[in-house]
């Protein structure tokens, strides 16, 4: 039957390609979802415009060519939720964790699935390692959303401020960036409460299931021991990179804008905006500053910022922070005359090095590409060209590929051409470079050939 030859097919699929399969098959129920009548205020989107949503809620991106708050219906915002939610987890979470209720477990492509998404070593018990993403999700988001209730509820009333908390509380972990309110979140730029509720849940969300449970473990332990015992190379190299990068993020653009979109703050309101917007940057996509009045040195850095994205198994995208790290580590250990590259007095293997190197060198070449792609769509003549056009879409090609979110007035104005670039590039940065890459690719050789070395010059 036809059916059973299709599942024949799927379950023959490499664990690369199924991956893709898997985002883009919601991706295609979540933009049917937005197509229908009851999902839009004035009927359903037109379906490109369902699709570029939908793919940005999966990929947890928050680039937004409708008004999420004022434009879908509470169903449709229901069905970005949703999506924002499984593209946050994973789809091979959800579908790892209902085969286990199941009973049927998972095979060697699950597996594979689930160590590239969430882990950096083997996993001994992926039922215990699901279980326990799924409690901590829950209880960061309904934590969120209870402390974003104070400030929400005496706004907009019980039902509107709960609905809204859980929304903005989800979107927030899942590092989505997607908002109920047409200013991102401009109008709570000085509420302390609400600033910092959505900048841990961002932090905890962008750093790594694994990293946040291991540090939980080590935690609860530290009463019962008193010998600490080391963290993990990798959760080091996460929460070392991440505090230097929002540190240095938030220094840049306090010193960058304290004169310009700055100004006229109190020093307590600067400080605050510019912690939020260097931990926004990274992958979340709010922004309580305007952001088309930043200068251009800042609008650099925070491009800079948002292609580095997140760390390894989280909710964000970029190259992650691993890589900075790593080549930081290539660098130094060239510099001292080091064949090998070390961290924190460990030897990283020759894999993983070339690893970050293809990663980075492969998304530098695609966002180039798309960028290209995307000035011959939006500016064909001279006329329409700006003194920032260059810059406002190379903004928009890394805010796509890293999952980020945020926009300097670019999104709004996509052609339909522009609409499938950046669709592109948003799959392609939440599925992951090396996945598509593979799944492209194909299968590997198992013995790849070795010919004869012979230099060429170099520099």
């Amino acid at each position: 039957m036809p059916s059973f030859s299709f599942l024949r097919r799927l379950q023959r699929l490499s664990a690369a390609k199924a991956l893709v399969f898997y985002y883009g098959t919601a991706i295609l129920v979540g933009a049917l979802l937005l197509s229908l009548p009851l999902s839009g205020h004035d009927g359903g989107l037109p379906f490109l415009d369902a699709l570029f949503t939908a793919t940005s809620a999966q990929c947890v991106t928050g680039l937004v060519v409708v008004d999420t708050g004022s434009d879908l219906t509470v169903f449709g915002q229901l069905v970005v939720l949703a999506l924002i939610q499984i593209g946050g987890l994973g789809i091979m979470t959800f579908s790892v964790f209902l085969f286990f209720k199941l009973g049927q477990g998972v095979g060697a492509k699950g597996r594979w699935i689930i160590n590239e998404t969430l882990s950096h070593t083997p996993v001994k018990s992926l039922p215990d390692l699901i279980r326990r993403i799924f409690l901590l999700t829950a209880a960061a988001e309904l934590t969120g959303a209870g402390l974003l209730a104070f400030a929400l509820v005496p706004r907009l009333g019980w039902g509107p401020g709960l609905y809204s908390a859980l929304f903005h509380s989800v979107s927030a972990f899942c590092n989505a960036g997607f908002g109920l309110f047409s200013d991102s979140l401009v109008g709570f730029q000085g509420n302390w409460l609400v600033n910092l509720t959505i900048m841990a849940l961002i932090i905890s969300g962008g750093m790594g299931f694994l990293v946040i449970m291991e540090v939980v473990g080590r935690l609860r332990r530290l009463p019962v021991r008193r010998r600490r015992r080391r963290l993990s190379l990798h959760s080091r190299v996460v929460l070392v990179t991440t505090g230097i990068l929002l540190a240095t993020g938030a220094l840049a653009i306090w010193l960058l804008e304290r004169n310009n979109a700055l100004a006229g703050m109190s020093a307590g309101r600067a400080l605050l905006a510019s912690c939020f917007q260097s931990v926004t940057t990274r992958t979340a996509g709010f922004n309580t500053m305007d952001l088309t009045a930043l200068r251009t040195p800042t609008v650099f850095a925070m491009i800079f910022l948002m292609f580095i994205g997140a760390s390894p198994g989280s909710t964000g995208g970029g190259i992650k922070t691993t890589s900075l790290a790593l080549f930081y580590g290539i660098m130094v250990s060239r510099l001292r005359g080091d064949r090998h590259t070390n961290l924190f007095r460990r030897t990283i293997p020759d894999e993983i090095v070339t690893k970050a190197l293809a990663l980075v060198m492969l998304a530098v070449i695609l966002i180039g590409i798309a960028l290209f792609a995307l000035l011959l769509v939006q500016v064909p003549t001279r006329s329409l060209e700006g003194p920032r056009v260059l810059l406002d879409h190379a903004f928009e090609a890394v805010s796509a590929f890293a999952t980020v979110g945020l926009s300097l007035g670019v999104t709004g104005a996509l052609t339909t051409a522009g609409k499938w670039i950046i669709i592109v590039l948003m799959f392609i940065g939440r599925v992951g470079l090396l996945t598509v890459a593979f799944a492209i690719a194909g299968r590997t050789r198992n013995y790849p050939a070795h010919y004869a070395e012979e230099n060429i010059m170099i520099g």
